[in-house]
């Protein structure tokens, strides 16, 4: 039981060129399907796209580089293609509430005319009205009624004039106003000299008839007012009579043109109401310019009110929009209310009302990505409201948090009708869904993307033609057969099997396009295997710098790793160092000493506050596997300290559990590890070896190591068996492997692994608990029976003592 020994074979898939059936993409067909694989999210997106529920919008849970975004764009914009063409959104001035402009939807391309035929509306008014007041009809009815009262006001003055004359007076008016005068008997004036010489009783008559006759002038004066008020209201009803005869045309060629479109047809009987209302802003013809040099020019009336903002224009979209909003601010979702400055103080109307990406998705589809929506909590809030409400608020950000305290407009909501799709990674989902009750309630469809594929006859084919896709669309040049072969082997790492395709095709394509620049500064005419060798080795060698400097430091010797002689309690473990860009593994010495105690096996990284759970969890399985081997008779008095040395950062995972565990057996037993041969694996309490992750770095890392000290045939690296089918190491060490100079061993137990540690049987276990004399376990029993017997003999020594 010494474990299997790898063949090269084993250690990497290897695909012949010829086998492919094809000498360059030039013969393979594109991928009708647009999507390689992923039929799980496919089918979800379908769903969530066609299922009409405004409840049931979309989580597409997937890493960018599964190309999350072109994987959920090409789907959006096939479905949007057969959607009808939403409706276009206007802002328009509220008559009856100016704060609170009134949205008008309309069908598509409506927008724009309507907008159109207000601006025509004004400036036909402008023109037209003018006229019509200087009409020779509209002057001969107001000369009429003009003539009409100055008959009947002259006629009054006649009748008043004839009383005040009957009664001796004269009657004097003045623009100030009328007054009597007392006359002689020839008519003229009295002066007051005249009136003071009058006896006492004529001045008292006189008097009493002034009275009388005041009396008889105010009410005279009454009546001329009332005659005015009268002609006021005439030439009122006339000028509006005139505007309705120009006005109302034109606004019933609007009623009739946009007979149908609900809320079109009030807001055209408002806006002739208010151009009556307002007829002397249209009366006025524009002013001359003013004379130079200093020109300031006259105030004019304002017609902005008629003016019509088409928020949403939708009259070149073609079916329903797809809106991706890379930088979802609220602003940038929700739109603006933008202002200018105007003498000295900031103003808004409707016209500079700014949609937002919900506007322009309505009636379609919002992409937005997760992280970068989180990133912007009042964003993600407001967007929780509008989809529960389904309407859209137009509101100042300011104005919420309490910035803003002036007065600003309350725009009408328009209904949101969008179906939502966020893109992130899975962990995001999982985090809203358990911590954000809103997001279930709303984000219903999860659209979840593979990793990679089973990599069979039928997922080669579509892989190939996916390849060729990326080919012809992006202009490059055709790979040959030796290149499609390699890429073949490189999505099999990326996956990190050999029975796997990788899905992360955006990485592929990135590797595509590097090597047809290496082919292209050589000058062939097509890529071949050796271009996208060089594109992967210059991709690592851009991004491998902390490798190298920590491969120095072996090298130099700064950091303890011994690739070959024996030692005791001393092992090769090994570990992945992920920088996110770039992953590589590398050794790292394990060491344990035991003694006499109770506490067990110690981990001197727990004790450091250096060691994560999941790595004291793999130590504690330790103990569990040498209670159940060994201290059935006998109680466990050890004391194993267990050292992952010049390790000064955070230490987690199981994966060196198997590395330790095979430390302290060749602690306990006193038998020699051989330093040339490095383990990974993690232990269960029965002695099982299991899969680990990273498995191709691990070994490359330590292959490094050894081929930089020298190789000497022995060395090697010990790793589970489930793992064997996710080799696909690189070329260097499948060579090495080939010639004998490096070894790996799939084990499944732990007594394969020492047996090829130690060179010595582990031993089997006799019936009656014992293990054969000279094998591992067999010195391991017996340095825990001889630490018990030490144990009792203290015992028994305190005991007499006392």
């Amino acid at each position: 039981m010494a474990g299997k020994i790898l063949q090269p074979e084993e250690v990497r898939l290897k695909i012949d060129p010829k086998t492919l059936g094809v000498t360059s993409t030039e013969e393979i067909g594109i991928l009708e399907e647009r999507i390689l694989a992923q039929e799980r999210a496919v089918r979800a997106l379908d769903f969530g796209l066609n299922f009409e529920d405004l409840d049931f919008h979309i989580y597409v849970a997937g890493t960018a580089s599964l190309g999350t975004s072109y994987i959920t764009r090409s789907l959006v914009e096939l479905q949007a293609k057969e959607r009808p063409t939403p409706s276009d959104w206007c802002y328009v001035y509220n008559f009856k509430d100016p704060d609170a402009p009134r949205a008008l939807e309309l069908p598509p391309g409506r927008g724009r005319e309507l907008k159109k035929d207000m601006a025509d509306l004004v400036e036909n008014l402008k023109q037209r009205i003018p006229e019509a007041f200087e009409s020779e009809a509209y002057l001969n009815r107001k000369e009429s009624i003009i003539r009409e009262f100055n008959v009947r006001r002259a006629k009054i003055f006649e009748e008043l004039e004839q009383k005040v004359k009957a009664e001796g007076f004269i009657l004097n008016v003045e623009p100030m106003g009328m007054m009597i005068i007392p006359a002689k008997e020839d008519g003229t004036p009295m002066t007051p000299q005249d009136v003071q010489a009058l006896p006492e009783e004529k001045k008292e008559l006189l008097k009493r008839k002034s009275e009388e006759l005041q009396k008889e002038l105010n009410a005279t004066a009454r009546r001329i007012q009332q005659l005015e008020k009268e002609l006021r209201e005439q030439l009122k009803r006339l000028d509006r009579e005139i505007v309705l005869n120009v006005v109302g045309t034109y606004i019933q060629e609007l009623r009739e043109k946009y007979a149908g479109i609900p809320g079109v047809t009030s807001y055209l009987n408002e806006v002739q109401e208010d151009i009556v209302k307002h007829l002397d802003d249209f009366r006025q013809r524009p002013a001359p310019p003013p004379p130079m040099p200093f020109p300031i020019p006259a105030p004019q009336p304002s017609f902005t009110r008629y003016e019509v903002n088409v928020f949403v224009d939708n009259s070149e979209t073609k079916g329903a929009p797809v809106v991706f909003e890379p930088n979802p601010t609220y602003t940038n979702l929700f739109g603006a209310i933008e202002r200018k400055a105007q003498f000295g103080a900031l103003i808004t109307d409707f016209t500079m009302l700014k949609p937002g990406s919900l506007h322009k998705a309505n009636g379609g589809f919002l992409i937005v990505r997760a992280l970068d929506l989180l990133k912007y909590p009042f964003s993600w809030e407001n967007l929780k409201r509008a989809i529960k409400t389904r309407k859209i608020y137009l509101e100042d950000l300011a104005e919420q948090i309490g910035l803003f305290t002036t007065k600003t407009l309350k725009p009408e909501p328009i209904p949101f009708r969008a179906k939502v799709i966020l893109q992130g990674d899975p962990f995001i989902y999982h985090l809203l869904y358990l911590f954000d009750e809103t997001f279930r309630e709303v984000f219903k469809v999860k659209a979840h993307l593979d990793r990679w594929v089973d990599r069979d006859e039928l997922r080669t084919q579509q892989f190939l033609r996916a390849v060729a896709t990326m080919v012809k669309r992006d202009k490059l040049l055709p790979l040959d057969a030796t290149a499609l072969a390699r890429l073949i082997e490189f999505s099999c790492e990326l996956a990190g099997r050999q029975d796997k395709l990788s899905l992360e095709l955006p990485v592929i394509q990135d590797v595509i396009k590097e090597a047809h620049f290496w082919a292209k500064r050589e000058g062939a005419s097509q890529i071949k295997a050796e271009h996208l060798e060089r594109a992967i080795k210059e991709r690592e060698y851009r991004a491998n710098l902390p490798e190298e400097h920590i491969q120095e430091m072996i090298e130099k010797d700064l950091l303890k790793i011994q690739v070959d002689g024996y030692q005791v309690g001393s092992i090769n473990g090994l570990s992945v160092y992920d920088l996110g860009d770039y992953s590589f593994g590398r050794p790292t010495r394990i060491t344990v000493n035991i003694s006499l105690g109770k506490e067990g096996v110690v981990n001197i990284e727990r004790e450091a506050e250096l060691s994560g759970k999941i790595h004291t969890k793999g130590v504690l399985i330790l103990a569990g596997f040498l209670r159940e081997r060994f201290v059935y008779d006998k109680p466990l008095t050890l004391t194993a300290t267990l050292c992952f040395e010049q390790s000064y950062g955070l230490i987690d995972g199981d994966s060196a559990s198997g590395a330790e565990l095979f430390a302290l057996l060749s602690a306990l037993s006193g038998v020699p590890i051989y330093q040339g041969i490095a383990v990974t694996g993690s232990i269960s309490q029965k002695g099982d070896i299991q899969p680990v992750g990273g498995i191709n770095k691990k070994i490359e890392g330590f292959f490094k190591v050894c081929e930089k000290k020298g190789l000497t045939g022995k060395q090697g690296v010990i790793i589970p068996q489930a793992n064997v089918k996710e080799l696909m190491l690189k070329e260097e060490i499948v060579k090495a492997v080939a010639e004998g100079k490096f070894h790996i061993w799939a084990i499944s137990r732990v007594e394969e692994g020492i047996e090829i540690l130690t060179g010595k049987p582990a031993g089997e276990r006799r019936p009656d608990g014992t293990y054969p004399e000279g094998t591992i376990f067999y010195l391991v029993d017996q340095k825990l029976r001889e630490l018990a017997e030490l144990a009792r003999s203290f015992a028994r020594a305190e005991k007499e003592e006392k």
